[in-house]
């Protein structure tokens, strides 16, 4: 929270600088990010990275002048005024987004004054280093018909030599970001004619994809999951049921008249898979029901918000429910936790860290269940030896929850996996089992995702590795190079074996020098090139270069079982 603090208190002296350098400037938000900070602005001319020595000189002068954070609270009518006066209309519209009663505080920062809920440091003089990076459009509230404002990104650190190496880190993000490199390998694509947020998989994006479902699939039967597909397209009163059409109607797409009643696209699965438990009488014998689905959701998201693979409106769900009764809950949540970490680290993360949420002061469902939910989640990360933070009143109001985070390459942390227990669509649905006493009874069900969504965990997959991806993963494994057409017939054969043995294997047939057919496939980061020339021709070998560098002269037989040993161990 310290850290967090610092960067909100260098975006609060950001503004102050901006406003003592602009006319008429109006705020909105400025909060803290992982490393470092932004602030939105609407002023009345266009601000450019040439104008960021100037910002930054006034932030040093504030800086320098060792200026307290001051937190003064204002009634509401107060508070209104204040900002009337000082023609603040989008502070005045975030102000009616605070419920009555919260506290309306404020932050003095020498003449600068802002709405800000903090918390901030201590004085200004505490700040040790910041720089300020890019400016770039965002809408206000993340939607396009509202204004454009202008965001002024930077880092902040507690040192010059940690913004030195966040810097630096952040040079490496934009090599390894998903958008260009997706680009650059012909992955994927997002179509203007189509529609923002709907991803085109291209033909070697999709080869990842297949790749990361059929490893999804088989261990999930390998798990004691089964597997479940459901419509894209649902009724109004299914929706009205499961409460979405209440409190989620707003990320929902517009209903479609169908033979005059109201479908709606599904923005979740687990209605869904509700109705199958629900298609005939369950028992306690019948219990454990693990259903997962890779179940294709649309959700509106707003444009301002869209980034990538990272934040889309149609995206693949890695989903699954398990049904159980009371006693099976504990371990059917250790299972379910044990199992996301065998999917996470089987992709090369091994950092991953837990976040256990617990019982919010509104809350449905029995006390009573909700404890031993909360015990059942507290135990299972304890059983694997993940060092977990809790939440306290940070679950759903449905039902306790725990949060898996990964740490890339570049130390950032991704969200994940999720195991959620929901309280209150059992009790929507009506949902029953018959117990050994022959009476009803309510199931327990858990929602449980490992990968997040397909989209997503692509976009972090191809920034974790640079494009570079495992054997196992790349979209084209092998690359066989002739060094003359005396020797293709020859290559044609190892591709046709390769292709035979289930790899992803092409012929170059190029008429060009070899070293310009290798650092071609360097460039499109294939992991391996079969070189065949006369001699390899005669003894029946390979010579083998690595992405990396590598060489080594293989026969051919040698090479396809060092390549399925590395493909099957995902080495």
């Amino acid at each position: 929270m310290e850290a967090e603090a610092m960067r909100h208190s260098v975006a609060h002296v950001m503004a102050a600088a901006v406003c003592r350098l602009f006319d008429n400037v109006k705020l909105d938000i400025g909060p803290s990010t992982d490393e470092g900070f932004y602030y939105d602005f609407d002023l009345t001319r266009r601000l450019t990275p040439e104008d960021f020595p100037a910002i930054e000189a006034a932030m040093a002068e504030l800086v320098k002048a060792d200026l307290p954070f001051e937190r003064f609270d204002l009634p509401r009518a107060e508070a209104e005024t204040l900002l009337r006066e000082a023609n603040q209309t989008y502070k005045l519209e975030r102000l009616s987004d605070i419920p009555e009663g919260e506290p309306l505080s404020f932050y003095r920062c020498g003449d600068f004054v802002d709405l800000c809920r903090g918390p901030h440091i201590e004085r200004t003089g505490q700040i040790k280093a910041f720089k300020l990076t890019s400016v770039a459009g965002s809408y206000f509230r993340g939607h396009e018909t509202n204004p454009m404002l202008q965001r002024i990104y930077g880092v902040a650190a507690d040192s010059p030599k940690a913004l030195r190496l966040a810097l630096e880190r952040m040079e490496e993000a934009k090599r390894r970001d998903h958008r260009k490199l997706g680009r650059e390998l012909d992955l994927f694509s997002v179509q203007d004619d189509v529609g923002p947020g709907l991803v085109h998989w291209h033909p070697k994006g999709a080869r990842i994809r297949a790749a990361i479902e059929d490893f999804w699939r088989r261990e999930h039967v390998r798990g004691g999951y089964d597997l479940l597909y459901t419509p894209h397209v649902g009724r109004g009163q299914l929706w009205q049921t499961s409460g979405h059409l209440s409190f989620y109607a707003e990320n929902m797409y517009a209903p479609m008249d169908v033979d005059g009643s109201d479908f709606y696209v599904k923005p979740m699965n687990c209605p869904f898979h509700i109705q199958v438990y629900k298609s005939q009488k369950r028992s306690y014998r019948d219990l454990p029901l693990r259903w997962a689905e890779l179940g294709t959701v649309y959700r509106y998201e707003k444009s301002g918000v869209l980034h990538g693979l990272l934040r889309v409106r149609g995206f693949t769900q890695d989903d699954a429910h398990i049904f159980c009764t009371p006693d099976q809950i504990e371990g059917e949540v250790a299972r379910a936790v044990r199992f996301a970490l065998t999917m996470l680290r089987a992709f090369g993360f091994e950092e991953i860290a837990a976040y256990l949420s617990t019982r919010p002061d509104k809350a449905t469902g029995d006390p009573a269940r909700w404890d031993q939910a909360t015990a059942s989640l507290e135990s299972a990360l304890k059983s694997e030896g993940l060092a977990y933070e809790t939440d306290p009143g940070g679950g759903a109001f449905y039902g306790p929850k725990i949060d898996l985070k990964i740490r890339d390459c570049l130390g950032r942390e991704w969200q994940l996996t999720t195991v959620q227990f929901d309280f209150n669509l059992p009790d929507a649905f009506d949902m029953t089992f018959v117990g050994e006493d022959g009476a009803p009874h309510r199931p327990y069900m858990v929602h449980r995702a490992l990968l997040g969504s397909l989209e997503r965990f692509f976009g972090i997959l191809i920034e974790h590795y640079g494009g570079a991806f495992p054997l196992w993963l790349a979209p084209e494994q092998v690359r066989v190079l002739p060094l003359t057409e005396k020797q293709e017939g020859y290559a044609r054969g190892i591709v046709e074996q390769l292709v035979a043995a289930d790899f992803r294997a092409t012929l170059d047939e190029k008429s060009e020098k070899v070293g310009a057919k290798i650092r071609r496939a360097q460039m499109e980061k294939i992991p391996c090139m079969a070189i065949v020339g006369p001699r390899e021709e005669e003894t029946g070998a390979i010579s083998l270069r690595r992405r990396s560098g590598e060489q080594e002269s293989l026969s051919v037989a040698d090479f396809l079982a060092a390549l399925a040993k590395e493909r099957e161990t995902k080495a």
